[in-house]
């Protein structure tokens, strides 16, 4: 089969190597499209990742879905969650396996992910598709599930004001979120215009270009009230500072993007004037049948959100389109 494996920055390879036979708790399962994930384009520039690097050439790609080949679900069209938890620390018995240290997680800490035509995966980890999703889309419930657990730690109620600070792909998912939750406006921002004409499409209410001012637009905008609750999904720390300074006093802070330096700041004395709760979010937990749902009904538009599909074969292509940001997500078909 055909895998491809990060060497080091800027060096991917496609390989030939054997197709994996799973374990007894295992399936097979023929991969069938990938999501190339903001944290995946830290591994491809930086070659690591929140203070990780590369020891061993690793197969980047947690987003993804496929067919299942073997066992009694053959030919099952599945979505993937790409998360093991150990299942018996602490952490994972008070219900939280997102935050299971011994956690091994697909494309990440020496553990191969999708980009690989065949891939061996927990049978437990597999979700069987409805007809009205499709492969691309199924890829996509990962990130949708992040989206998911970040609203769930607002959390979002009818009737209050959010910002959401960022608009890749994440963020027009919680965009969308919110807009389902009732919420009476929504702030977006982002330093590209054609990712905040995609957030007013989806149901932001007020866009603002993130050029520096943003900050003091959207207080002003909101009456010098604040948002009751704001998500920085942008990995930047300007992001950061800007949900600070437009959070209401007493408001609550999400923080869902990873900085390329493995460093959050923000002005302290703005936090702490405003008594803000600062949450940061991990990855996601029990979002799968959820996200499923959400798509399978048209509650949330994921195919919009895919703006470039590429075979494996150009998988140079994808990254870089990936890297430079100009469309909303990358898809490699495999």
């Amino acid at each position: 089969m055909k895998v491809l494996r990060l060497y080091n920055a800027h060096d991917l390879r496609l390989t030939d190597e054997s197709i994996p036979v799973p374990g007894p708790t295992e399936t097979l399962v023929k991969v069938t499209s990938v999501g190339i994930c903001g944290s995946d384009v830290h591994w491809y520039t930086e070659g690591g990742i929140g203070g990780t690097f590369l020891t061993e050439p690793l197969v980047l790609g947690h987003e993804f879905a496929g067919i299942v080949i073997n066992k009694n679900l053959n030919d099952q069209r599945v979505a993937v969650d790409p998360a093991i938890p150990c299942k018996h620390c602490k952490q994972c018995l008070e219900g939280n396996p997102n935050l299971c240290p011994s956690i091994r997680f697909a494309g990440t800490h020496g553990v191969d992910g999708s980009l690989q035509e065949y891939i061996s995966w927990p049978s437990e980890n597999l979700y069987p598709l409805p007809g009205s999703i499709s492969d691309e889309e199924a890829a996509l419930l990962e990130p949708l599930g992040v989206a998911l657990h970040a609203l769930e730690l607002g959390p979002i109620m009818p009737g209050i004001d959010v910002g959401i600070y960022g608009c890749g792909p994440i963020g027009l998912m919680m965009v969308q979120l919110a807009r389902l939750s009732g919420v009476s406006r929504i702030y977006a921002t982002d330093k590209l215009s054609s990712r905040l004409e995609t957030a007013m499409e989806l149901g932001a209410t007020d866009v603002f270009l993130a050029n520096g001012l943003e900050g003091q637009d959207i207080w002003q905008a909101t009456h010098q009230r604040g948002v009751d609750v704001a998500y920085e999904m942008a990995g930047d720390n300007a992001a950061v500072e800007t949900a600070m300074v437009t959070s209401k006093y007493g408001g609550k802070v999400v923080i869902v993007g990873i900085t390329a330096d493995d460093r959050t700041t923000f002005t302290a004395s703005t936090a702490r004037r405003k008594g803000l709760t600062i949450l940061i979010a991990r990855r996601m937990r029990y979002t799968y049948p959820r996200a499923i749902r959400l798509v399978s009904e048209g509650r949330i538009d994921l195919k919009s959100l895919i703006t470039h599909r590429f075979p494996l074969d150009q998988y140079d292509l994808a990254f870089r389109m990936a890297e430079s940001r100009s469309g909303i997500k990358v898809v490699i078909q495999m």
